[in-house]
């Protein structure tokens, strides 16, 4: 690839998305800045060979740095954004603080807004770019217990069409990725979360919670990382990126039943999925 195109992607944690991404985008020929909330996780990226920086998507500041370096690095040019980090919070509604709910939103919209309004003003003066945010198929449909993180990525997909809307004519391309289960640390992560902030004990939900998150632990997944990694190497690679890609099986099923379905019966089917999860 004669013109470096970089690309600068957040949550690259090892064991996820992030990072499976940033090899099979290096291995294709892209230059990836790789970033990640943990500074051991910076570590073993630059022992990968990658540009790296920590990037909490809850701290301005970490953003600032790590945004100012890669302009540094890269005089000013990022060809594309891929906007993944983020973590689910579990638990009911009724069980969760306030401040849970804060914290969800600060990593998974907040945070995905403070890094695009950094990059938006290189992209727009190169006239051109790329970004790619990261949501779920729990954007677009409801199951219980998943309340909070639902919450910020149904505010992210409504987020995501605003910007495409405004970003019209600029060069500039705005992709969701509605994602199902794969195989990667964000269950784990989640399951890890919930225990710190529910106070199970104490929930009409509590014999319900032990026998699901016991079941998640369980349960296996649908596609490998490497499943998101060809989407996103697939939206690079295309002068007009769709607006929106469902990424496994139950994705585009889900997805489809909510526009055919009435209100009534996706609740139905949204229970019965809650039923059996």
């Amino acid at each position: 690839m004669l013109d470096k195109k970089y690309v600068l992607i957040t949550g690259c944690s090892v064991g996820g998305i992030g990072y499976a991404t940033a090899h099979a985008l290096r291995d294709a020929g892209y230059e990836v800045i790789a970033t990640a909330r943990n500074s051991e996780d910076v570590v073993i990226l630059e022992r990968d060979g990658f540009i790296a920086f920590r990037l909490d998507l809850r701290d301005k500041k970490s953003i600032n740095k790590a945004i100012k370096k890669s302009f540094e690095i890269t005089n000013n040019r990022l060809y594309a954004l891929f906007n993944n980090g983020g973590y689910g919070q579990l638990g009911a509604l009724e069980d969760l603080p306030t401040k849970a709910l804060i914290e969800q939103f600060e990593t998974n919209l907040f945070g995905y807004h403070r890094v695009i309004k950094k990059v938006l003003h290189i992209m727009k003066a190169q006239g051109h770019g790329k970004i790619i945010n990261h949501s779920s198929i729990l954007g677009l449909v409801s199951l219980r217990f998943r309340g909070a993180y639902q919450a910020s990525k149904y505010a992210l997909e409504g987020y995501s069409d605003t910007l495409r809307l405004e970003l019209d004519g600029t060069g500039v391309s705005v992709s969701v990725l509605n994602t199902g289960p794969v195989e990667s640390n964000f269950r784990d992560n989640a399951i890890k979360t919930f225990y710190e902030t529910v106070k199970i004990e104490n929930s009409r939900f509590r014999n319900i919670y032990i026998e699901k998150i016991e079941h998640r632990k369980r349960s296996g997944f649908s596609l490998p990382v490497s499943s998101v990694a060809e989407v996103v190497y697939q939206i690079l690679k295309s002068d007009k990126p769709k607006p929106r890609y469902y990424i496994t099986k139950a994705s585009y099923i889900l997805a489809y039943a909510k526009k055919v379905l009435s209100s009534k019966l996706n609740h139905k089917l949204w229970q019965a999925i809650s039923d059996r999860e």
